[in-house]
């Protein structure tokens, strides 16, 4: 059976989209909860006088669900559990724990039935974790499963910075580095040492020329 779509159907496609579907599906669920509507020929006449609207707001879809998976991609969550032996958990982590987790420390409210956690959690450690946001846009995150009460580990954030030398033939350049920001912090603190031993040595050598000017 032929239906159009008035939302997005995940793994099938969105707003004004014709798809096929099994009648008992189209019947008892699709066209019920008005996720589609018939595709009779008077709706599919509609469908395209309403063809550019729909595709203003399937941009707009896609440039907010860009901005959620951004927000997203790469972070990492912590939820605390109740822990038996061998770090193994008293029950399993759940998607909505998840989601709740996600709207709590990274302000992005998801819906619970997009988390995939590959499986049941069920131990202390990272886990990887995939959020579907809109039809083929989704974000990789890490959840972080610690013992109820213990010490949360600060996670390794990433700093990009762009660092400007000189090659070994008078060449300028700008060289992108990235590293953790642990490491970004030591380098400052090994060059701020390094410039303060140059001044040190520059003003030691000028005392010495000052010293053999007054002994002439």
């Amino acid at each position: 059976m032929k239906v159009i779509l008035l939302q997005e159907l995940k793994g099938r496609g969105g707003e004004g989209d014709v798809i096929d579907v099994a009648r008992g599906f189209a019947v008892n669920y699709l066209l019920p909860r008005k996720v589609a509507i018939e595709a009779t020929s008077g709706n599919l006449k509609q469908l395209e006088q309403r063809r550019k609207n729909i595709e203003v707001r399937e941009a707009g879809r896609l440039g907010d669900a860009g901005s959620v998976a951004a927000a997203l991609e790469g972070k990492v969550v912590t939820i605390g559990a109740k822990v038996g032996e061998e770090g193994r958990l008293f029950g399993s982590i759940t998607a909505l724990m998840v989601a709740e987790a996600i709207t709590e420390q990274l302000g992005v409210e998801v819906d619970r039935r997009k988390v995939e956690t590959h499986g049941h959690i069920k131990d202390v450690g990272p886990h990887p974790v995939e959020v579907a946001i809109y039809r083929d846009i989704k974000a990789q995150l890490t959840v972080n499963v610690v013992a109820e009460g213990a010490p949360v580990a600060e996670v390794p954030v990433t700093v990009v910075a762009e660092v400007e030398g000189v090659s070994a033939d008078g060449e300028p350049f700008v060289e992108v580095v990235e590293e953790t920001a642990e490491q970004a912090e030591y380098d400052v603190a090994v060059d701020e040492a390094a410039i303060e031993a140059a001044e040190a040595d520059a003003a030691e050598a000028e005392g010495q020329e000052y010293e053999a000017e007054d002994a002439e």
